[in-house]
């Protein structure tokens, strides 16, 4: 049976990662942005396509993407229901927008540092797991990302600061991107992360003192392409 999100107004399948508070920060960085409607904005990841759903409400040219078939699936459905004209497609991240330019790119990949990377994710793990360090699928979008915006335009990425957010900066800036954090949250530890939390402090990216332990900071890096 599906499930209802009231916070994003998005049906959410089983297998389909569901808008949580990466999906609102993310959101929240999306409204400072002052695009025109017309705007070509790409959200990769889509997941339930709730954050297509938010750009597309604002006159945006939407397009999304996943590799998974049920989140296609979901967001399409989303999309359907709030009669929002946004083209999804299936795909691994970029494949399906090859030769295309936007003004905005909407990212919230897996991010979770994972401890057995033998075989890669697989299932619904897919929506979070992204190898021992969390960056599987980060660093791929730091490299490909760039090439795909246009002049002034704005990469909007949001990941755990448990994955290094000075990786991301580094790679983006070195792509000759303007990259900043502009915004943080701290949420309560997951069902993931509180199973993972032994591991996690044996890799040092938890403090031993259980009771410091039980929050994740996000955060949401914008990169901007110069004129």
């Amino acid at each position: 049976m599906p499930g209802y999100s009231r916070a994003v107004n998005a049906l959410v399948f089983l297998g389909v990662y569901a808008p949580q508070d990466d999906t609102a920060l993310l959101a929240e960085a999306l409204a400072g942005e002052p695009f025109e409607p017309g705007a070509r904005i790409l959200d990769v990841g889509t997941g339930s396509g709730a954050l297509a759903l938010v750009a597309a409400r604002r006159g945006a040219e939407v397009t999304a993407v996943d590799v998974s078939r049920r989140a296609v699936w979901t967001a399409r459905l989303n999309a359907w229901r709030h009669r929002l004209p946004v083209r999804i497609h299936r795909g691994n991240l970029f494949g399906p927008v090859r030769g295309r330019s936007f003004d905005v790119i909407l990212a919230n990949p897996p991010y979770v540092p994972a401890p057995d990377t033998r075989r890669g994710p697989r299932g619904r793990r897919r929506a979070w797991d992204a190898g021992r360090d969390g960056r599987l699928v980060l660093d791929r979008i730091c490299r490909d990302a760039p090439p795909l915006l246009r002049p002034g335009g704005v990469l909007l990425i949001v990941h755990s600061a448990l994955s290094d957010p000075g990786s991301t900066l580094d790679r983006l800036r070195a792509a000759g991107l303007k990259a900043a954090v502009v915004r943080r949250r701290w949420i309560a530890f997951g069902p993931v992360l509180r199973s993972r939390r032994g591991w996690l402090r044996e890799r040092g990216l938890l403090p031993v003192d259980d009771a410091a332990d039980e929050k994740e900071e996000l955060v949401v890096i914008r990169a901007e392409r110069p004129l």
